[in-house]
């Protein structure tokens, strides 16, 4: 079914779409000065239960849970996709992953997925009248073609919308093992060449994780074992730019600190920031002044040091009179995972901590653990403390920050992203209406009703595979009980809706 030439009301009638409160809202702030600044602190493989606020007491997060009082914590919001690449590539374009190839988890040398020219979430902000920044990890690819790391990287975030820059290029468990500033490596001698690999090692003589396992502090337990750097084994293969290879344990020091820096810097003007935290992806390597600090290993203490970032970020805001007026949403990328590669005692040491709460799955998986996630927005000036379960996603920031701007999306603009504005005020009890899950397959929520269809990739090799799949989320948030078979008019409805948005390439109005 094609969208092109179809009305407004032709395409919600075809979609089965019923507008929420908050859609296509036409109010907007009355003058540009009510206007907040909007920090976005993104955490990385956090899941549902990690945090206080959302039930953890093997960890303590004073300052993630401080938001939480001041703000809306919202129990029924949701990362776009189950892994990292995906979500942020829907976050900032306001597009499912899926409908675009290429955007499943990006290599440390990937090119530049979101290609300049495009409306991002970024550009939005640009457009209002804000500076806008990314600090921290970055995932998303980064030039075009061969990618030379001793120049200048274009294109970069400063191409689709962002004024400023400071990145960790992929993952901290992939090489370049650098950071990146403004398209440039931060601290390379020239005289020491950067040369990456994913295909197999550059210097024979280079160490790595499975030839030289007696130079490593942290193990590793499954494809973390090419080339070392600060005694921890890497996916792919570097050699030279010693001078500039990060240390892990300073990561976080490091990437908060440029963040406050941004922060000081335009604290005179409107800022949009987006910290992209390291923290709690692996490798888990805090620094020394939080090890130990819970009982559960490297990934509880790693918990903390996000809250610590966290809370930097808080008291700058506070320092320089910025607190009332700044939007903090505070989210992560997936669900949780245990060991992710390397042996750090996530699954020994993990007690009676529950990363999920009692949800079924984890990080990569479509089932709920893989993609509900902790959602917190606050803002003093304008929000009511309280607790929402209004269905969101992150993939909703575009819109509900163009109509906050003042602005009109494009039709070609956020195909897939909703103005829930009203529901991230607290103004209104409703979300989105429906919305879809992307792991190796998809899932549909409507409602109180979610269904999965089945994994295509598993029928392909021949395997019986997963079946369809429906759950009455209401009933069980677990995702136990299987209603498929007792109800098939609802499993026919909503498999006919998953297939209409993936058929016309959009699903916003």
């Amino acid at each position: 079914m094609k969208t092109a030439g179809l009305s407004r009301r032709s395409f919600l009638k075809a979609m089965g779409i019923t507008l929420t409160a908050g859609s296509f809202n036409s109010r907007v702030f009355a003058a540009k000065e009510e206007l907040p600044n909007v920090v976005l602190i993104y955490a990385d493989d956090l899941g549902y239960g990690d945090v206080g606020c959302y039930g953890a007491t093997a960890v303590k997060t004073p300052n993630i849970d401080k938001i939480a009082s001041e703000g809306i914590r919202f129990t029924n919001a949701h990362s776009p996709a189950a892994t990292c690449t995906p979500s942020r590539y829907a976050m900032l374009t306001g597009e499912y992953s899926f409908r675009k190839k290429g955007t499943g988890i990006a290599s440390g040398n990937a090119n530049m997925i979101i290609k300049p020219g495009r409306t991002t979430l970024p550009s939005i902000m640009q457009k209002a009248g804000y500076n806008t920044a990314v600090v921290g990890k970055w995932h998303l690819g980064l030039g075009e073609g061969k990618i030379d790391w001793n120049k200048e990287v274009k294109p970069n975030p400063n191409d689709i919308g962002f004024d400023y820059h400071f990145l960790i290029p992929a993952t901290g468990d992939r090489v370049p093992c650098v950071y990146l500033e403004e398209g440039k490596v931060v601290g390379l001698d020239p005289k020491d060449p950067i040369k990456v690999s994913y295909r197999g090692p550059i210097d024979k003589d280079e160490p790595t994780g499975k030839s030289n396992p007696e130079l490593l502090k942290m193990k590793w337990s499954h494809g973390h074992n090419a080339t070392i750097v600060n005694g921890i084994s890497r996916i792919g293969h570097m050699s030279g730019g010693k001078a500039a290879r990060w240390v892990d344990e300073d990561m976080a020091d490091v990437i908060t600190e440029k963040a406050c820096e941004y922060i000081e810097k335009h604290k005179d003007g409107r800022f949009f920031l987006y910290f992209s935290t390291h923290d709690i992806h692996v490798p888990r390597v805090p620094h020394q002044r939080f090890v130990g600090k819970t009982d559960m290993g490297p990934r509880g203490d790693a918990i903390v040091q996000l809250d610590w970032c966290t809370g930097e970020i808080l008291k700058k805001l506070e320092k320089l009179g910025l607190k009332d007026n700044t939007m903090i949403i505070f989210t992560s990328d997936n669900g949780p995972v245990l060991d992710d590669g390397y042996k750090d005692y996530s699954v020994k040491r993990l007690g009676d901590h529950k990363p999920k709460n009692e949800l079924r799955g984890w990080k990569a998986t479509i089932y709920e653990g893989g993609t509900r996630v902790p959602f917190i927005v606050s803002w003093p000036e304008k929000i009511k403390a309280g607790k929402s379960d209004a269905l969101a996603c992150q993939i909703d920031l575009m819109a509900s920050f163009a109509n906050m701007t003042g602005q009109k999306l494009a039709y070609e603009d956020g195909p897939d992203s909703f103005d829930i504005l009203d529901a991230l005020l607290g103004k209104s009890k409703k979300g989105r209406d429906h919305l879809v899950g992307h792991s190796r397959y998809l899932s549909l929520i409507k409602g109180d009703w979610k269904y999965i269809e089945p994994d295509t990739r598993q029928w392909r090799k021949g395997k019986k595979g997963s079946k369809d799949q429906l759950y009455n989320l209401k009933e069980d948030i677990i995702e136990k009980n299987d209603l498929s078979k007792k109800r098939p008019d609802k499993l026919k409805e909503m498999r006919e809706f998953l297939a209409k948005i993936k058929t016309n390439g959009r699903s916003r109005p």
